[in-house]
């Protein structure tokens, strides 16, 4: 075992940034006459679109007696009406009428969050508005390239969001978890090289002229009918804080250039991962396949997206199990392998970005209580 130095995790589930862009529901699940709940970092929240189809995303509590706003009903141009009382909350969370009164308490408001629509996705911001930048959202930009192609699918995941990035950031485990589809052993016998800065950290693995498994040699013969013969295989992950993974895998034919560069000779796919806390025991893992070649063909994209799904609901059952284990082992150390070094290199960022909250938090507190000039 190899010793990662600071950073080290234990089996209590840690907390999760709120300064943060994570998604909350695919573009397609938010209407402009209807309202979704989602629980993101541990905020209840209530999606829908205004009526010119601009996203929103309200507290979902409402500020007389904390009925769900989500079982409410959207009216008006960018309103929503509380199922208790009747209540109505406009786009920035501020009260617009009370039923039997005129006068509107001047306080009444719920808080709404910044949200943005990009890649596909609906992204929000649970913390401080103020520090809301769009800039922050982690790029994914071939969800919506027409050079890519692809679709994906929802998890709830019964586990804790960071059990998820260690998953993802450590592929090793193809060769245990997925044997019949990705898994091979040069996986664990390969090297890989890890780096890393302020907000990502990247994973880099080559495989050298090697048989495809199952789930690549059918990729290769989409694109090149009858192939035979070794391939080039890589993988190379990378992190974006908070909770976003882009992986850019692929195999070519062996010695056609592809570690250099040139991937004509084979295929690229992309497995795009954004991974959104729930709580402290459960996160939604947002993913989709994307790929660059034979775009035209819906039948490719459905077999991908249900050969993954049924690739990734093998990790889905194995990380319930872990969740488990950890809740049945109370302080239990995490112990770390060398295979680890690029999802602990992940765990120290988001310790870093808590942290970084956490003084926030206090310098406002101080300063609002008068214990700082």
């Amino acid at each position: 075992m190899t010793d990662l130095g600071p950073g080290g995790a234990t089996a209590k589930n840690m907390a999760f940034p709120l300064n943060a862009w994570y998604v909350a529901a695919w573009d397609y699940e938010v209407t402009s006459a209807t309202l979704l709940a989602r629980r993101i970092a541990d905020k209840p929240m209530t999606l829908y679109r205004t009526t010119e189809g601009r996203p929103v995303a309200l507290a979902d509590a409402c500020w007389h007696r904390l009925a769900p706003l989500s079982l409410g009903t959207r009216v008006g141009a960018d309103e929503v009406q509380c199922p208790y009382h009747g209540l109505r909350f406009n786009s920035a969370g501020r009260c617009t009428k009370m039923p039997a009164q005129e006068t509107i308490n001047p306080s009444a408001m719920v808080a709404s969050y910044p949200v943005e629509q990009r890649h596909r996705y609906l992204w929000v911001w649970p913390g401080d508005p103020t520090l809301a930048d769009p800039d922050l959202i982690p790029d994914m930009f071939q969800m919506d390239s027409p050079e890519w192609a692809g679709d994906g699918r929802t998890i709830d995941v019964q586990a804790n969001y960071q059990l998820v990035l260690d998953n993802l950031m450590d592929l090793t485990h193809e060769e245990f978890v997925h044997s019949s589809s990705i898994g091979q052993e040069e996986l664990s016998e390969s090297d890989f090289v890890v780096t890393h800065d302020e907000r990502t950290v990247t994973v880099t693995r080559w495989m050298h002229n090697i048989d495809a498994p199952p789930f690549w040699l059918k990729n290769m013969r989409d694109k090149f009918p009858g192939f035979e013969g070794k391939v080039d295989r890589w993988q190379i992950i990378e992190f974006q804080a908070p909770g976003t993974i882009r992986i850019d895998v692929g195999v070519a034919k062996a010695g056609t250039g592809a570690p250099e560069g040139d991937r004509s000779q084979g295929v690229n796919g992309f497995v795009m991962n954004t991974i959104s806390p729930v709580d402290e025991k459960t996160a939604l893992y947002f993913w989709a396949f994307q790929r660059n070649y034979r775009l035209e063909s819906q039948l490719i994209t459905t077999q991908l997206r249900d050969g993954v799904h049924g690739v990734f609901a093998e990790d889905e059952a194995m990380l319930t199990a872990q969740q488990a284990a950890i809740e049945a082992n109370p302080g239990h150390e995490f112990y770390n392998l060398n295979i680890d070094a690029g999802g602990m290199w992940v765990r120290r960022i988001i310790q870093r970005m808590i942290e970084a909250e956490r003084t926030h938090t206090a310098n406002i507190d101080a300063l609002a209580d008068g214990s700082v000039s």
